[in-house]
């Protein structure tokens, strides 16, 4: 090494199979154990990881620092349970993978964390900084790889900064709407030892702002004012009302201003299944017919056709975290940037003693969207009883959702059998309800699952599956087995891509719609069994809940578990059939 390479990274730490010479001095310390450090200052419990040379100097930190390591099969498993972690915990989540093929294979969870706004943080390794641009094992640019799918992306060339980095990346993740950030941290910078006293090492909870801003405060009074003299107003609830844990505030601000209310993303199960307020099916109803709308953390993406399916005379406001989203895709009446939870308290606050009098005359439209709601509920009534075979996805559906609990934190993670189950299933508490989010990415079951098991052991985790998702990233069933993380899994198998293969007869015929979206028929259970958990098939719709119920059992006995469901591949779901997420 160079003298100027010394330099910059501190002193080396001794060669790969030889003691480290400086590991028993008192006075110094590594970067990986600075990055342990930074990690537990966050709050960070766990890191997600596949293990590579270049950064099992963290790993070591970790220890020290009594920070679980959860080690994977697959660095998109590492990099999608972080973000699981932290959208269940509340805390940022961390994965740490090696250079090269180790952080382009955390690529899809670190871009699925960022369409969902989720605060994670990637470690990714590199070559030593005496190599660069010299052809070292595994080394890419990684950083120019990462920025377009980051809050914030950089490389760390020195090992006194290393911790003062990861909290500035973390600092970024909550900069506005929440994402990831990424770290490349060279061998040589994490093995490095120096003076702990040029260490910058921040403390805990002496380096963040208030992000509880509700913007301007007159706009607050513009939309106390707006749903004071609205007639048939609704408000759709969305991902951020669980990201800010402003579900009090929703959940207040809904009742008392007697707002009908929709829920999507991780804002289902803010209101409970038999709230008053609370409506599945009729959405698309009330954006036709209602006179205000108010979109909360939500952004005009496909999922709510750019803005066009909301009534065009209608006034639209929109309460958001990010300022680049509101009034994007589609013009709004109103828009308010800030922490949606303390916006919606201030707005209740500030509509207090004046809402009464116009509320008691909402009771016709709440009455209208119940009447509305029951009917949709009805006209799916025997397919959802329906005990044909194959079987129905619908009667899955319907057993699914009488067998959650309160306490049951719901996964999906498939395609046309999600679908089905998002008009079903209810959630019975808030932040109990996981999907991949916007980016709609495949293979998040898995790791969610064992995320949220570490972070909430105490309660159920149940994932349904489409077949072709669970395959993705399903070995890491033996990933929950090896560190006892048991979840309840469900997987809808109808042996296709289903959402995909409908669409494909549809624009080219039977002939050719079945092309590159067949699966072969897998009896995952024996998968499960094989993996040392408990498995089983289910063909007939009355088997569904005993062995539903023998799953449970398994998991409560720490036994992960996984039901192999076979459904029809020739029923697809309404949103599957309108082809929505095109449009």
């Amino acid at each position: 090494m160079t003298a100027d390479a010394q330099t910059r990274t501190g002193k080396t730490g001794g060669e790969p199979g030889r003691p480290d010479p400086d590991r028993s001095n008192p006075d110094k310390i590594s970067g990986g154990h600075l990055v342990a450090k930074a990690l537990k200052a966050e709050g960070v419990e766990v890191i997600f990881t596949l293990c590579g040379g270049h950064i099992i100097d963290i790993y070591d930190g970790c220890i020290d620092e009594g920070i679980k390591i959860i080690d994977v099969r697959h660095e998109q498993v590492a990099a999608h349970a972080a973000d699981g972690y932290a959208r269940i915990s509340g805390k940022p989540g961390c994965a740490v993978v090696t250079a090269g093929p180790g952080t382009t294979d955390a690529i899809t969870g670190v871009a699925n964390a960022f369409r969902a706004e989720s605060p994670m943080l990637l470690i990714g390794g590199q070559g030593a900084l005496n190599q660069h641009r010299m052809g070292s094992l595994q080394d890419l640019p990684h950083v120019d790889i990462m920025r377009p799918i980051t809050k914030f992306a950089s490389s760390v060339v020195t090992t006194e900064r290393v911790a003062d980095m990861v909290s500035m990346a973390f600092r970024e993740c909550y900069n506005g709407a929440p994402g990831p950030s990424f770290l490349e941290i060279g061998r040589d910078v994490l093995d490095g030892h120096v003076d702990r006293a040029k260490a910058v090492i921040p403390e805990a909870g002496k380096y963040r702002a208030s992000t509880k801003s509700i913007g301007d405060p007159a706009d607050i009074e513009r939309l106390a004012d707006i749903l004071v003299h609205a007639k048939k107003p609704c408000v759709l609830l969305g991902n951020q009302v669980w990201t800010c844990r402003g579900t009090e505030a929703a959940i207040e601000f809904v009742r008392r201003l007697n707002v009908p209310a929709f829920m999507n993303g991780a804002g289902r199960g803010t209101l409970p299944p038999d709230d008053p307020h609370h409506f599945q099916l009729t959405r698309s109803y009330a954006f036709q017919n209602a006179d205000v709308i108010i979109i909360v953390g939500t952004p005009f993406d496909f999922r709510m056709g750019y803005g066009k399916r909301l009534r065009k005379e209608a006034t639209v406001v929109q309460i958001d975290m990010d300022y680049r989203t509101v009034g994007k895709n589609r013009d709004v009446s109103l828009g308010l940037v800030g922490d949606v939870g303390a916006i919606l308290a201030a707005v209740t606050q500030a509509a207090s003693g004046r809402v009464d009098n116009g509320s008691h005359g909402r009771l016709g439209w709440i009455e209208e969207l119940q009447v509305e709601e029951r009917r949709q509920e009805q006209a799916r009534l025997p397919k959802l009883l329906s005990d044909a075979n194959p079987i129905h996805p619908y009667r899955l559906a319907y057993e699914v959702d009488r067998f959650l609990t309160e306490d049951t934190i719901f996964i999906g993670d498939g395609g046309d059998i999600v679908t089905f189950h998002g008009q079903v299933v209810k959630p019975r508490s808030p932040g109990h309800w996981m999907d991949p989010g916007p980016l709609g990415t495949l293979g998040v079951g898995t790791p969610f699952a064992m995320a949220a098991k570490f972070a909430m052991p105490e309660k159920e985790v149940f994932c349904l599956f489409g077949d072709g998702s669970f395959s993705l990233t399903g070995w890491d069933f033996e990933t929950c087995v090896r560190f006892k993380l048991p979840f309840i899994g469900v997987i809808g198998n109808n042996s296709s891509m289903n959402q995909i293969r409908y669409g494909q007869i549809q624009k080219y015929g039977p002939e050719r719609g079945n092309i590159g979206n067949k699966l072969g028929d897998v009896p995952y259970s024996k998968f499960a069994q094989m993996l040392g958990g408990y498995g089983e098939e289910v063909r007939e719709a009355s088997q569904i809940r005993p062995a539903l119920d023998r799953a449970r059992e398994a998991a409560a006995n720490g036994q992960a578990a996984l039901i192999n469901v076979w459904v029809d591949p020739d029923a697809y779901a309404p949103g599957t059939m309108n082809q929505t997420m095109y449009k």
